[in-house]
This record gives C-alpha cells, sequence and structure tokens, in this order.
C-alpha cells in the first residue's frame, strides 16, 4: 500500500516537472529564438538593474514618507479618529462589522499581510460572524499599498493626476465593495445553519480592560512621539521598500520583455527597452473589449493591470516609462490607481491569507469574488473619470 502511495507521489511529480519544464523553455525559448539568447540575457540584465536604480529605490523613498506620515496619524489618533468615522459605512456598504474598517486603514497603510495579524487576533474575530471573517481577506486586500500606489500616482507628471488617483481610489472602493459582497453570497452557502454564529466566543470588555492594564505607561513628550513616530514609520517604509524589490524586478522584467517591441532597425542588440512586444500584440486584438471598459491610451497599458495580478509595487513600476513615452494620460491613471489597489498582488497572497485563517476551502471563491471586483473597480474608475470630465 505505502508502496503504491510512494509511486504515485512519484509520478505526480514527474508530471509536475515535466510540465514546469515544457512551459519555462516554452516561453523563454520563444523569447530567445526572436532575440537571441545572449542578447535576451543581457535585456534582462540591462532591465533588472534600470529598474533597482530608477524605480525601486524611488518606490522606497515614497515608502519611508507614506511610512512615517501613516505611524505619526496611528500616534496621535488620526487613525483612530477614521476607523469610527469609516466604521459608520461598513454594514449598508460590506454589510460587515465596524471593526472590518479598521482592516481597510492597516492594508492602506502598509499592505496585503497586515490582515493576516488583525485576523489572528481572537478579540478582533470576535466581532464577526462565521459567514463574515472569511471575506477580511477580500476587503484588506482592496486596499493593499493604497497609500503607496496613490501618492505614487499622484507623483507623476501628467496633468490632472492627483484628482485621477482620487478616481482611483473611489473605483478601488467600489470594486471592494463588489469583491465583498460577492464572497459572502459563497460564505453563507458553505457555513449554511452556522453561519451567522460567531467566529469566537471571546469577552471583549475583559481582554480590552486586560490589555490596557498590562500596556506599559512611559509619558513622552509630544516632540519625542512626533520623531519616534516618524522614524518607526520610516524603517517600516524601508522594509516594505526592501520587499517589493523582488517583484519589481522579477516580475516587471518579465512583463517588459513580453511589452517592450525589437529596435527601429530591427536588430537586436541586448540593450535596455528590447523585446519581443507580445503584450501590445495581445492588447490590440483585445482592444474592443479593453477599450470601451478601461479606456487605455495604449494597448501597451495592459501590462499593469496583469502586472498588479502579482504585484501591485511591480504594476505602479511599469507606469513611469509609459507617461515617459506618452502611452498613459489621467484616465489611465485612475485606471491604474484602482486596479493596482484593489487587486493588488492578490494572486501571490490570497492563498496564503486565506491559509493563515483556515479557510483553504473558500480560497477558489475568494479569487474568484476577487477577480471580478478589481475589474469592476478598473470599469468604474474608468466611467467616473470621464462623467466627471464631461461635467
Amino acid at each position: 500500500m505505502e508502496k503504491e502511495k510512494l509511486n504515485s507521489s512519484e509520478k505526480i511529480i514527474e508530471r509536475q516537472t515535466l510540465l514546469f519544464l515544457i512551459f519555462f523553455f516554452g516561453i523563454f525559448g520563444f523569447i530567445a529564438n526572436k532575440m537571441g539568447t545572449i542578447n535576451m540575457i543581457k535585456t534582462i540584465l540591462n532591465t533588472s538593474y534600470d529598474l533597482l536604480m530608477n524605480v525601486c529605490l524611488y518606490l522606497m523613498a515614497i515608502t519611508v514618507i507614506t511610512g512615517g506620515i501613516g505611524q505619526l496619524f496611528l500616534e496621535f489618533g488620526v487613525i483612530d479618529f477614521l476607523n469610527k468615522i469609516l466604521s459608520i459605512f461598513m454594514k449598508p456598504l460590506y454589510s460587515l462589522p465596524g471593526a472590518s474598517a479598521w482592516g481597510i486603514i492597516t492594508c492602506y497603510i502598509s499592505d496585503n499581510p497586515a490582515m493576516i495579524s488583525l485576523a489572528r487576533n481572537e478579540e478582533y474575530k470576535s466581532f464577526f460572524k462565521k459567514f463574515q471573517f472569511p471575506a477580511l481577506t477580500n476587503l484588506g486586500t482592496s486596499f493593499g499599498m493604497g497609500l503607496i500606489v496613490t501618492t505614487t500616482m499622484m507623483s507623476m507628471p501628467v496633468k490632472g493626476s492627483v484628482p485621477a488617483a482620487l478616481i482611483g481610489n473611489l473605483g478601488a472602493i467600489i470594486g471592494s465593495i463588489v469583491s465583498v459582497r460577492l464572497m459572502l453570497i459563497f460564505t453563507k452557502k458553505y457555513y449554511k445553519e452556522e453561519a451567522y454564529d460567531s467566529a469566537s466566543s471571546i469577552d471583549i470588555d475583559h481582554l480590552s480592560k486586560s490589555r490596557e492594564k498590562d500596556r506599559p505607561k512611559v509619558k513622552k513628550t509630544v516632540f519625542e512621539r512626533f520623531i519616534n513616530s516618524l522614524i518607526d514609520g520610516g524603517k517600516s517604509g524601508v522594509e516594505i521598500g526592501l520587499a517589493i524589490i523582488p517583484g519589481v524586478l522579477i516580475i516587471c522584467t518579465f512583463v517588459l520583455l513580453l511589452s517592450d517591441g525589437a529596435p527601429a532597425n530591427g536588430v537586436y542588440t541586448g540593450s535596455l527597452g528590447e523585446g519581443v512586444g507580445f503584450l501590445p500584440y495581445l492588447g490590440k486584438k483585445i482592444s474592443f473589449i479593453v477599450k470601451p471598459l478601461f479606456g487605455f491610451t495604449s494597448p501597451k497599458a495592459i501590462a499593469v493591470p496583469i502586472t498588479s495580478l502579482g504585484s501591485a509595487g511591480a504594476a505602479v513600476a511599469l507606469v513611469p516609462n509609459l507617461v515617459k513615452e506618452g502611452l498613459a494620460g489621467p484616465n489611465d491613471i485612475a485606471v491604474f490607481t484602482s486596479i493596482s489597489m484593489c487587486w493588488s498582488g492578490y494572486l501571490s497572497t490570497h492563498i496564503a491569507m486565506m491559509s493563515s485563517i483556515g479557510e483553504n476551502d473558500l480560497s477558489g471563491k475568494a479569487i474568484f469574488s476577487h477577480t471580478i471586483g478589481g475589474l469592476v473597480g478598473g470599469i468604474a474608475s474608468n466611467i467616473i473619470y470621464k462623467l466627471i470630465m464631461l461635467l
């Protein structure tokens, strides 16, 4: 019996290995065949270096600043104040308890995984019914890296980039509502009779009082709190900046290989900005769908939403080049902001997040709901921007 199990597992591994090799060499064989193997490798290295020096360090500077500001807001109660305001809207918009607003804020000023630490907190968990709790993953992911994405988009040298980024935030909110509401439909069916049971039976008042009692009473001046918050927040910004480097270098390099075309003379040299032009080709083929839905200025813009599936940081890193080449305008900025926020690399974090809160069985439903939510968010941003331009 054990031998049969071993043989079957070996066959699965062999099958997976074979499929991986076909997939890997198929893609890079296609690129190398068009560019030349040496030229492909040189372009990969040149692109990665350029992204590291000109994009990643720029994004890290933004994450340090936004991290400091975020920590400052947290220290002086601004975040708590915003949480109380947002709590009023959580029930009618998301059909979630007011406590879920804290998840929006923490993910907005940091990244998707911030929701995991909240979801593991028994005190926090006790606010939710069983059918509501898994939807926290969709809610938090809809706002992952929101502050960083928004400030980066606002800094783009495009006229009207600031209002466009704000419209993108509105689109992300609409997308998040769709994602969460769809997820709740699935979770109600999944839990059935137990759907409305509490996720936990923790005595919230007792925990709150004990936590307040155990908190060290250290008196600090306003100036000390101000400086310490800025520095601590800046340090967290450095960590986020470092964390997005692998995604930007690996995902963006590959996407740029598929996005950039051949040199003007058709001769590949391994220089920066060379590629096989597959994504623009794909964008043109499906432009009859993409153009009316998202209003992209160029077929190349499709690279941003595709990249945001794996990494919001990598998706944002593609925008400066599009703007520089005149391939993205304010309407694109609005849609980029919405999709980069709403999806924010959910394919690379969703399964891990669902697993961490013990909801593996619902991972597929969460991903499906969030895919629809992100598309709706991008479409909503496009429509809202165009309506405002008409007024």
